[in-house]
């Protein structure tokens, strides 16, 4: 049973202070820790806190005070749980969460739809901030919700419009880097291998580009085609392991038809392709290269180096984070568009002689 069930008061910082037989700014800055105290007026002050029961500052009187809730919602498209199957959104989360503790901020994680209308949503969350992963599909009625709140936001991967920041890659320079090496190697019969289309897309040929709403795959998949109008493309379902190895299975079903090079618009997508290779037979990369994206660490992929592009996944979730805090303060916030890396592995090499 609680304090305030039995009708007990609520122990504060002066009682703590008291009992310690120091000052409340002494007290207060104990659990603050803005100014050094020496470890044994530490000590006192801890020891009277928890023989009062008290537990800390009380985070909504906090709240009052600056006026503002601490916390900035981060919205998903898909379930959290296969969100954070992702490093890339992991590495992003991360860079997010530093830039915004110095605001005394915490993350908020919601889904665009919360499926029990049940939980906390961006229609009843006390949210200071709010931040979009991409922008499309039924994202793209979360940021309206967050725009008839007044609530600052900002989308990383996506495009909101020119009022609202948006934290993105060259994501099309950087493929068209990626399918101009290949080409350089001799390749000429290429396939792809996409991200989702849209939200609900079910893995499939896309035989209409049109088709594609996720900006981030449009936006690669275009860099491809720069360089070679006429591959055919596979969207995948995610960016998993599993969905590479079902794309590179179709892709390499039919020995009179497999290409020399397969383009992978993630580092994991590349990885099951690389498995489907070896299950039909294929040395990577003598009779078939392979291009990722991401740069990132790909558990049991050695002998293999995948050539990818590196895209600074932490350094965009912090500009996230600084867009934030700018917004918070009033002033603006620029969009940014960062730059990949070029990085070649051992999984491209040149196009093979044909029999």
């Amino acid at each position: 049973m609680s304090r305030q069930d039995t009708g007990i008061r609520r122990a504060t910082i002066s009682d703590v202070a008291r009992e310690a037989g120091v000052s409340p700014s002494t007290a207060s800055v104990v659990f603050s820790g803005k100014t050094p105290v020496s470890e044994a007026t530490r000590r006192r002050v801890l020891d009277a806190a928890a023989a009062l029961g008290y537990t800390g500052p009380d985070p909504r009187a906090a709240s009052l005070r600056r006026g503002r809730s601490g916390i900035v919602g981060v919205v998903f498209e898909e379930h959290l749980g296969t969100a954070f199957l992702d490093p890339v959104k992991t590495l992003m989360m991360d860079g997010l969460a530093d830039a915004v503790t110095p605001l005394g901020a915490g993350l908020l994680l919601l889904r665009d739809h919360e499926p029990t209308g049940s939980g906390p949503s961006l229609t009843t969350a006390p949210l200071d901030a709010a931040v979009l992963i991409g922008c499309s599909g039924l994202l793209r009625e979360s940021l309206e919700t967050v725009k008839a709140r007044r609530i600052p936001v900002v989308v990383i991967e996506g495009d909101a419009g020119d009022d609202v920041p948006r934290i993105g890659l060259d994501n099309r320079e950087a493929q068209r880097q990626a399918a101009s090496h290949l080409r350089a190697l001799g390749h000429r019969d290429v396939a792809l291998v996409t991200l989702p289309a849209r939200v609900d897309w079910q893995r499939g040929w896309l035989h209409d580009d049109t088709a594609v709403t996720v900006d981030v795959t449009r936006e690669r998949l275009a860099g491809a085609l720069d360089v070679f109008p006429g591959a055919a493309a596979f969207a995948a379902a995610g960016s998993f392991i599993d969905e590479g190895l079902a794309a590179g299975r179709e892709i390499f079903a039919d020995p009179d038809r497999r290409p020399t090079a397969v383009i992978a618009q993630s580092d994991l997508l590349a990885a099951g392709v690389i498995r489907a290779a070896e299950e039909a037979g294929l040395r990577v990369p003598e009779d078939v290269s392979v291009t990722g994206f991401d740069g990132i660490v790909v558990d049991g992929l050695a002998p293999y180096e995948l050539t990818t592009l590196v895209q600074p996944a932490t350094d965009k979730g912090r500009a996230a984070g600084a867009a934030v805090a700018a917004m918070l303060e009033g002033a603006p916030a620029a969009s940014i568009r960062f730059t990949c890396t070029f990085r070649e592995g051992n999984t491209t090499g040149p196009a093979p002689t044909p029999a």
